[in-house]
């Protein structure tokens, strides 16, 4: 379980390069030796700090790089809709799965796996931030540009940062992955502060679309062995998409997860109808052509985005949510980037206030009743 599907997600990777200043970083040492491990044998090269990426083969490219931009940042919302006020840990850029919907196919412009080998840096970027205001709660995570947890096996990261929040009690930490990879558990001194996430969709779109990830039971029974070490779990209905059977295979889903596990177990859950930049369409059409639900009833949203005509979208997040509500879950539920007319006709009702829906998580997070 702790390493389930390695081999799949790293086989490919048939070159590392590593920037100059990290070759001897710990991160670094870490992955070639892991690497060698495995029985991996990729070529090896240290390369000047920004040098440019040679152009995409026919293997996966790793790159090690040291980061010069600010690691803690506020996720990329709009105020147009209600954002949940996450803030972003950026540990690395892309994610060896291959989901058809991907939104990192439309911010980067290829599929090199770059992972940032200066950890020492973005240590003590976050002991300034967090350290500094003590007494403010901080909701963090690390997959927004990554998937958290994908590359685990070879790098270590979550492991080594968990440890170190450890040492921030004011900061809780989600993990939001698609693979069944628990190592990092061994590390957390914390359960409390540490939420394991794990996106959610319906049996067909898993089976067509997310090709490489862990199987739904995988990642609902990773979710429950979470539960059962005393972590609190997040669940992510993340896109939901609309395809001939999609109520049929939702519904599945949704009862899955209380095969596993119980309401109090989640932390709590969102609901995001699939939605994507433009230029996310031509990726799609290259890569996934088979993906004929992009070719639904989308218009363009107040954040640029394509999004599914208010009708159907409502229609499929209260579906959902309908479903998980009489199951046990209700408070937990939350909308992804949405407005207040869509919060009414899903749930009937929109985040309470002060705070909003970014407080109402916070008080989640930490283990309020978000009443």
């Amino acid at each position: 379980m702790r390493g389930s599907g390695v081999l799949e997600r790293v086989r490919g990777i048939d070159r590392v390069l590593v920037d100059e200043s990290v070759r001897d970083s710990a991160l670094a040492r870490r992955v070639g030796q892991r690497l060698a491990g495995l029985g991996l044998d990729p070529s090896w090269e240290v390369v000047p700090d920004g040098s440019l990426e040679p152009a995409p083969g026919q293997g996966q490219l790793l790159r090690l790089k040291r980061f010069r931009g600010r690691f803690l940042r506020f996720c990329p919302g709009t105020r147009n809709y209600r954002c949940c006020g996450y803030r972003i840990i950026h540990i690395g850029e892309n994610c060896p799965l291959s989901c058809s919907y991907c939104i990192l196919k439309a911010y980067f412009q290829d599929q090199a796996l770059r992972v940032w080998a200066n950890q020492e840096d973005l240590f003590a970027e976050l002991d300034r931030a967090f350290g500094a205001q003590k007494a403010r709660r901080f909701r963090v995570g690390t997959g927004e540009f990554t998937d958290s947890l994908a590359l685990e096996a070879l790098t270590g990261y979550s492991q080594d940062l968990v440890g170190f929040l450890g040492a921030h009690p004011n900061v809780c930490l989600e993990l939001k992955t698609k693979v069944a990879d628990l190592s990092f558990m061994d590390a957390v001194p914390r359960p409390d502060r540490v939420l394991p996430a794990w996106s959610l969709n319906s049996p067909d779109i898993w089976a067509s679309e997310e090709p490489g990830s862990a199987s739904l039971e995988e990642r609902l029974d990773a979710a429950r062995t979470c539960a059962r070490a005393g972590f609190r779990v997040c669940l992510h209905f993340d896109p939901i998409i609309l395809y001939p059977g999609w109520e049929q295979g939702y519904a599945r889903t949704v009862d899955m997860i209380f095969d596993y596990l119980r309401p109090e177990d989640v932390a709590y859950l969102s609901l995001g109808s699939f939605r994507f930049m433009p230029r996310l369409k031509a990726a799609m059409l290259c890569n996934s052509p088979d993906a004929t639900y992009v070719y639904g009833e989308f218009a363009p949203g107040l954040d640029g985005k394509m999004r599914l005509l208010r009708p159907l979208r409502a229609r499929q997040l209260k579906f959902v949510a309908d479903r998980l509500r009489s199951r046990g879950l209700d408070r937990q539920i939350y909308l992804c980037m949405e407005s207040d007319e869509v919060w009414r006709a899903v749930l009937g009702r929109t985040p309470p206030s002060p705070g909003g829906l970014a407080g109402l998580l916070m008080d989640l997070a930490f283990g309020g009743s978000g009443a």
